[in-house]
């Protein structure tokens, strides 16, 4: 599996993006999906990565720089076919080393609540993240969970 910055300009990249904003709408209120479109994905505090396999889309993962110690995972999503064998904890573990490399030293990251996000927590949980209040310009909505991990907790590891 190759990880890489990606353009977000091939067809597969976009599509897999637009399944992923059709499936937050799909399962969350309108007001509580907080999914970034691919204008606001390039935005230059965003650095946005796919991996691949043998040019196959298997998923993406995006970090937001929210200030010169805390960063933020958006955008995490695993191709329907590569489901199921490790390519979100790999995409995560590239996340993660690439925040500590630029000296950050807290990531969080806002998911749903409702039982279609479980395994996204649970992923979370199982790299050390931790329920927390909301961060940045969120507010507190029964629809997000916020979560947090030092980067401290990486580094001593």
């Amino acid at each position: 599996m190759q990880i890489t910055i990606d353009p977000l300009t091939s067809a597969d990249i976009i599509g897999l993006l637009q399944q992923h904003l059709d499936d937050m709408y799909a399962n969350s209120p309108a007001e509580s999906v907080h999914a970034l479109d691919l204008d606001k994905l390039r935005q230059p505090e965003i650095t946005f990565w796919s991996a691949r396999q043998d040019g196959e889309l298997l998923g993406c993962l995006a970090l937001k720089v929210l200030d010169s110690d805390h960063a933020e995972l958006k955008s995490m999503r695993t191709a329907p076919a590569a489901r199921g064998k490790g390519v979100a904890s790999a995409l995560l573990q590239y996340a993660l080393a690439q925040a500590v490399e630029r000296g950050i030293r807290q990531v969080s990251l806002e998911t749903g609540t409702m039982d279609y996000f479980t395994a996204a927590r649970s992923l979370y949980r199982k790299f050390g993240f931790s329920d927390c209040p909301p961060f940045a310009d969120y507010s507190l909505d029964p629809n997000s969970a916020f979560m947090t991990l030092p980067i401290q907790a990486l580094v001593t590891e």
